[in-house]
């Protein structure tokens, strides 16, 4: 989300660009065999995208990303 004079400038999604699946670096997700329950197999794969896709960024134009959302720091060709 973006703020402007301490307000948040999007109502809803339909004003955000939301992450789409061709958009996301290719990454990998394991699950580690436990005798705890399972829980929360859909969710794993969500926290490491941010992370993979800034890293992804960095990889290939050496700049940083430090905040959210990444469109407003890069310039789209």
């Amino acid at each position: 989300m973006t703020f402007k004079n301490g307000m948040a400038e999007q109502s809803n999604f339909d004003t955000y660009k939301l992450l789409q699946i061709k958009d996301i670096p290719e990454f990998n997700v394991a699950f580690v065999e436990s005798s705890e329950h399972p829980r929360g197999l859909g969710e794993p794969p969500l926290p490491p995208l941010a992370p993979a896709l800034t890293n992804a960024i960095f990889a290939a134009t050496g700049k940083r990303i430090r905040r959210l959302p990444v469109a407003d720091q890069i310039k789209i060709v």
